[in-house]
């Protein structure tokens, strides 16, 4: 029905005077049914291929957000390891820091005990090289006195006493006098 109704609104178009736009009727006709055929080829063949190629790249794009979704939690949990093993090397960083403070601090503590009891022994040396040092200027003091008061001794009776006797007379009375007798 709707093909007459082109046949008869073609043959009414060639009678009239020919219209520059309106094209011949056997060319409406013939390009009607082209229309028509290549249109149910399409639809049975092209439609088929051009849905199945639309629909695998639908599930291709699936499969990518897909993917990409299951690359993006890796990569969070990545970025969460990274940033849990960061943390670790912190804490160890602040560990090791404290563990080197707490030995400098002990060996600081260590030193200051070793340099007391060098000072505390060589105090005592000193001490002692002093006694010794007082000990032997006394002892060489009582030798020089002995001999001096002899020699004064000799000069005031003017006559040589016997030496040991004198000097054994000198001795008593100087280590009366030290001993405060």
């Amino acid at each position: 029905m709707h093909v007459t109704a082109v046949l008869v609104a073609a043959q009414a178009a060639t009678v009239q005077s020919k219209n520059p736009i309106l094209p011949a009727v056997n060319e409406l006709v013939w390009g009607s049914v082209s229309f028509v055929l290549l249109f149910a080829i399409m639809a049975k063949v092209a439609m088929p291929a051009v849905r199945k190629s639309m629909d695998a790249r639908t599930e291709r794009i699936r499969e990518s957000l897909s993917s990409a979704d299951t690359a993006k939690a890796d990569a969070e949990a990545i970025l969460a390891d990274y940033q849990r093993q960061l943390a670790d090397a912190k804490n160890e960083a602040n560990r090791i820091i404290e563990e080197s403070r707490q030995t400098a601090d002990t060996l600081r503590r260590d030193l200051m005990a070793k340099a007391e009891a060098e000072v505390t022994e060589l105090r005592n040396r000193a001490t002692g090289d002093i006694t010794a040092a007082k000990e032997r200027a006394m002892a060489e003091l009582r030798t020089q006195l002995t001999t001096l008061t002899i020699e004064l001794a000799e000069r005031v009776v003017k006559r040589n006493l016997d030496r040991q006797s004198n000097a054994a007379l000198v001795d008593d009375y100087i280590s009366s006098i030290g001993s405060g007798r």
